[in-house]
């Protein structure tokens, strides 16, 4: 069935980045999947895409979320790596659909909803190009923060290609393996960050914490790590996150007064592709006619760190005004942020990223 397919397609994936635990269950979720479970039977009569749907990564979070709980020793054991034979982590996912299935449907009803804060150094290295145009100071605006993570911008500590940025004392250093020319070594102050999701995720609910943790592969230690720290530094000093329209809230947001001496900058990462395409139109209709506003004293700029379907990649654009310099590609990432690869003058430059939106081709 095309359900069972897409647990095979997802091994694959996660093989190829370098997490052989998580692999090894969907593989053998693909041959543990029986109609004597609610859950089994949910996926396996799946009446949407399962692959666009990430429908494994909806079931695997919720077993990973089981292991993390101490639920199911059998279990644990597959997700800690100790048990290895195929034959018998098939026997223990199909024992454990049965016996957890009422705690594991749930998690089919939605997508992981993820938030990794190393993406916040593909857009910290298109604040620095923006600061070396425009000067230190900004207000940063956010939209599809899930948890408000990347919020945290302001108290993260950066070492981007040698290029130092945030407090020498954060709880959390945001170091990427660096590869190419180095961002501009500007000052960067950020004086405020705020930000919208349309379901945003309250990290001080133990449960929902809980939930973002678990759709974090087993096999990522230092992505778990960091947002353990991460949510930490949320609960402790907060961040200004609101639920709404991302449409809504970026017209609303680019009407409020901009102080002087201040880039205002609106970002988002792995974002723009789930936005409707009239949101996506509303908003650079939006920022284009607040650049159109934008003057030396009261800059506006735009970083993205979004992924280019086309060409396999996760790329970091900016775009800044007053000037007439279109949206310039000045890095690639990766995914989840582990390396940054700066780029050189000159940038390219292709409009129909942003016209067009999330990669599509006509």
């Amino acid at each position: 069935m095309a359900s069972c397919s897409a647990f095979g397609i997802q091994a694959g994936y996660c093989a190829a980045m370098d997490a052989p635990i998580t692999a090894r269950v969907c593989g053998a979720l693909a041959e543990s999947l029986e109609r004597d479970s609610e859950t089994g039977r949910r996926v396996l009569d799946w009446a949407g895409e399962p692959v666009a749907d990430a429908l494994a990564l909806r079931l695997v979070g919720g077993l990973h979320g089981l292991h993390r709980a101490g639920v199911d020793p059998k279990l644990s054991a597959v997700f800690a790596g100790v048990e290895t034979d195929p034959a018998r982590i098939v026997a223990i996912l199909k024992a454990t659909l049965v016996a957890q299935d009422a705690a594991l449907l749930p998690w089919l009803d939605g997508p992981p909803q993820t938030n990794e804060a190393a993406r916040s150094a593909g857009m910290m290295t298109g604040i620095l190009h923006l600061a070396e145009r425009y000067g230190p100071r900004f207000e940063v605006l956010e939209i599809g923060s899930s948890a408000g993570l990347n919020l945290l911008i302001d108290r993260y500590r950066f070492d981007l290609g040698g290029v130092n940025v945030g407090p020498s004392a954060s709880p959390v250093t945001i170091h990427p393996e660096w590869r190419g020319t180095p961002p501009p070594g500007a000052p960067v102050k950020i004086e405020s960050t705020s930000g919208v999701d349309i379901h945003p995720v309250n990290v001080a609910d133990l449960a929902a914490a809980a939930r973002l943790e678990a759709y974090v592969w087993v096999d990522a230690v230092e992505r778990q790590a960091r947002l353990a720290a991460a949510i930490a530094m949320v609960r402790k000093g907060g961040v200004d996150l609101v639920e709404g329209d991302a449409a809504d809230w970026v017209e609303a947001r680019l009407a409020d007064p901009q102080p002087g001496g201040v880039t205002r900058v609106l970002m988002h990462s792995v974002v723009w592709q789930y936005l409707p395409a009239t949101s996506r139109e509303r908003i650079r209709v939006a920022m284009d006619a607040a650049g159109a506003r934008a003057t030396v004293e009261r800059p506006l700029g735009w970083v993205m760190m979004e992924p280019n379907r086309d060409l396999h990649r996760h790329e970091v654009r900016v775009r800044g005004w007053p000037g007439e310099r279109p949206m310039e590609l000045v890095a690639l990432t990766h995914a989840h942020g582990a390396w940054v690869e700066g780029l050189s003058a000159p940038y390219e430059t292709r409009d129909y990223v942003m016209r067009r939106g999330a990669y599509e081709k006509d």
